[in-house]
C-alpha cells in the first residue's frame, strides 16, 4: 500500500492532473468514459460470439450467448447516441467533449503517464 502511495505522490499523474483546469478534467473524463463504454461493448460482442461458437448446441448456452450479443449491441448503440447527446448538452454548457474523443491522443497520454513523464511532453504536447 505504501508503494502505491509513493508512486501516486511522485508520479506524473498528479502533475498532469494539476496542470489542467477543472473544465478540461470534466471534458476528458466524459470522453474517456464514452471510449471505454464503446470498447467494452465491442469486447462483449466478441465474447458473445465466441460463447455462441463454443456452445456446442446446448440451448441454454446459445440463449445466454445471444443475449450477451444483444445487450452488447444495445450498449454500443446507447454509447453512440451518448456521443451525440453529450455533444449537444456540452455545447450548451460550454464543454467541448468531442475534441477529446481521439484514440491516438489517449494512447499518447497513457504512454506519457506510464513512462513517468520522461518523454518531456506533458498535457501541452497533446494539443
Amino acid at each position: 500500500m505504501n508503494l502505491f502511495l509513493l508512486a501516486v505522490t511522485e508520479g506524473s499523474v498528479l502533475d498532469v492532473a494539476q496542470s489542467y483546469d477543472a473544465l478540461e478534467v470534466i471534458n476528458r473524463a466524459i470522453a474517456y468514459a464514452i471510449i471505454v463504454a464503446g470498447f467494452l461493448s465491442v469486447v462483449f460482442i466478441f465474447y458473445g460470439g465466441i460463447s455462441f461458437i463454443l456452445s456446442g448446441g446446448a440451448e441454454d448456452k446459445i440463449k445466454q450467448a445471444v443475449s450477451t450479443i444483444r445487450y452488447a449491441i444495445i450498449g454500443l448503440v446507447v454509447t453512440m447516441f451518448s456521443v451525440v447527446i453529450v455533444a449537444f448538452v456540452g455545447r450548451a454548457m460550454g464543454l467541448d467533449v468531442i475534441q477529446y474523443i481521439n484514440l491516438g491522443e489517449i494512447f499518447d497520454l497513457v504512454a506519457n503517464i506510464s513512462s513517468g513523464g520522461e518523454s518531456g511532453g506533458g498535457p501541452n504536447s497533446l494539443d
